[in-house]
């Protein structure tokens, strides 16, 4: 996997991949991280790199290094102000799933002044699609729309999110989201999200579309979300 220098120290890359790799079940709860030299061979990166990466998850109390053993993962949950944003994909974890991550399409999208996008993004807005993969079958297609106020360059420039969360990455942009509101329904799926969920055409699924806005009440982020629902369930954990 071909790293960018511009996108931060490499060793901070590492660890992000690795975290992300944690938190979406590829590397299960007791599971043993891929050696020194396996991660070396795998990023192109010196053996400081690595060691560096893993001491930083070993810090945050993702992993343990044991003598004779490896690195072993202790911890698949995050501690972040976002948590509640993920607990469904974390849940899925917990139970076992492997969860993936595929990027297929960032662009930024310039806004004509005097239209609904421009009153509720900004001028610009990048466009994010992604599919999610539970043990090795489509399970999400989303749709991510960053407001411009969440964007670099005064909202003229993309964020940069690869395959890591994009809660993540609005977090390292010193953006903290402290509400969401989801709206949920039944309809049939429209026939590209079909094609990249491997269903038959015309079949319903769950939607949910979810804005979510810093403390300021500005929005930050909307998303539509189709769930196939026959692979699992949509299921919300709500503490007390």
């Amino acid at each position: 996997m071909s790293l960018k220098r511009k996108q931060g120290p490499l060793y901070q890359q590492i660890q992000k991949i690795l975290k992300d790799r944690i938190l979406h079940g590829v590397y299960p709860l007791g599971s043993i991280i891929p050696s020194e030299p396996q991660l070396e061979k795998e990023f192109g990166v010196s053996k400081m790199t690595v060691r560096g990466a893993v001491q930083e998850l070993s810090q945050e109390g993702y992993v343990q290094k044991k003598s004779g053993i490896g690195t072993i993962v202790m911890r698949n949950t995050s501690h972040q102000k976002l948590s509640k944003g993920k607990r469904f994909t974390e849940l899925l974890v917990e139970e076992g799933h492997k969860l993936e991550k595929k990027q297929l399409e960032s662009r930024l999208i310039a806004n004509e002044a005097g239209t609904e996008d421009y009153d509720r993004y900004g001028p610009y807005c990048q466009r994010i699609e992604r599919l999610y993969i539970l043990n090795g079958q489509p399970y999400i297609h989303l749709i991510h729309f960053l407001a411009a106020a969440a964007l670099p360059g005064g909202g003229t420039a993309e964020m940069v999110t690869n395959i890591q969360s994009l809660y993540d990455s609005l977090e390292e942009n010193e953006i903290v989201l402290e509400n969401f509101r989801d709206r949920f329904f039944v309809e049939t799926a429209p026939p590209e999200v079909c094609q990249l969920l491997e269903i038959p055409p015309g079949t319903h699924v769950l939607k949910r579309l979810r804005n979510s806005f810093d403390g300021g009440g500005r929005l930050i982020e909307h998303s539509i979300g189709c769930y196939n629902t026959e692979l699992h369930h949509y299921l919300v954990n709500y503490d007390t």
